[in-house]
């Protein structure tokens, strides 16, 4: 199909007396490119308006979970019909990577992100970030009653008064920092007291919402849920407020949002240059003006000045590569958490 379509354009760009290269870019931005999301889709589709009204390249999206789409490509393998494949978390892009599924990513566009951003082996790129937070009733609590740790939730005191979202994704990525950071032994013990201290709900907002309600005092969740909240109504936030552990503790953990083109890219040049876009000024700046209250990660980008700084978050160092999906969902069955 391709091969008859290029000489087609070719005899009617030579017929007509123009040049060929025009044609073909024409050609490619027509067809465009297709994106695994599984980052907010408000979000993904404000970088895809903005890409496609600079450079004119049609972005079709295909929307999913970080892990369902991270499986379905390494079974697609050199099959998948996807260019480019965003997460919320790294432990998505981590499973494809050592599965050697990605190109590496152009020199240009890690130039723009810091090295703590980024998979060491060039191969993704972090486009946003979310910290991690304990989310309290600030009527029940005072910060004096606050866990200075995550890791202090495994107290008995703690019992029946937290929750959290353990089957999401979110979840996941917080505990595969903890492995990462802590170690096996120390994470199944914690996991242990998460299944008979914490209340499970289905989502961060319903933790959240659940906080808000009375029904607990405090929940393990990301920070823009309730940034996002408070800009609408509130109503689901109202009586809650944010604790950041900060000291590098594991519960100060910054996920990192990625993105890569995958190998099997028939599209690689035009999918390079989203994520150079998404990377870029114009993406970065989605972030600070939007709604999506994720940070911007890319070099002097800002973030929405509502946001508590990263520089201030005092976040523990964690290789994102590192992050084993795999080993946390073992851990985690074994807990009978999910």
């Amino acid at each position: 199909m391709t091969f008859s379509f290029t000489h087609l354009t070719s005899a009617l760009a030579l017929a007509a007396g123009l040049a060929v290269a025009p044609l073909m870019a024409n050609a490619a931005e027509s067809e465009g490119i297709v994106v695994y999301n599984a980052q907010h889709e408000a979000l993904t589709q404000a970088w895809a308006d903005g890409f496609t009204k600079e450079t004119g390249i049609k972005v079709t999206i295909r929307n999913g979970s970080d892990m369902q789409f991270a499986n379905q490509i390494v079974e697609e393998g050199a099959a998948s019909p996807a260019d480019i494949f965003l997460t919320e978390n790294s432990p998505g892009m981590a499973l494809v990577d050592a599965s050697k599924l990605f190109a590496p990513v152009d020199a240009d566009t890690l130039a723009q992100v810091p090295e703590t951003f980024k998979a060491a082996d060039g191969d993704w790129v972090g486009v946003a970030a979310r910290s991690t937070v304990f989310a309290y009733d600030k009527t029940k609590l005072k910060e004096s009653d606050l866990p200075k740790s995550l890791l202090d939730l495994a107290d008995p005191a703690w019992k029946g008064r937290w929750g959290a979202s353990p089957a999401g994704a979110d979840f996941q990525a917080i505990v595969s920092a903890l492995l990462e950071l802590k170690g096996e032994d120390v994470t199944k013990s914690w996991l242990k007291a998460l299944k008979a201290n914490a209340t499970p709900y289905k989502g961060n907002s319903v933790a959240m919402k659940a906080v808000n309600a009375g029904e607990i005092q405090g929940a393990v969740i990301y920070h823009y849920y309730w940034f996002g909240d408070q800009a609408k109504t509130g109503e689901n936030s109202k009586n809650v407020t944010l604790h950041y552990f900060k000291n590098q503790d594991p519960g100060a953990f910054v996920s990192i949002s990625g993105g890569g083109v995958l190998a099997s890219s028939q599209h690689k040049k035009e999918a390079q240059a989203f994520l150079k876009w998404i990377t870029g000024k114009g993406g970065q700046a989605v972030l600070r003006d939007g709604d999506s209250y994720e940070y911007a990660v890319g070099n002097g980008a800002q973030s929405n000045p509502k946001l508590v700084p990263l520089s201030d978050l005092q976040a523990p160092k964690v290789e994102p590569s590192k992050l084993n999906s795999k080993k946390v969902t073992e851990l985690m069955t074994e807990a009978g958490l999910i």
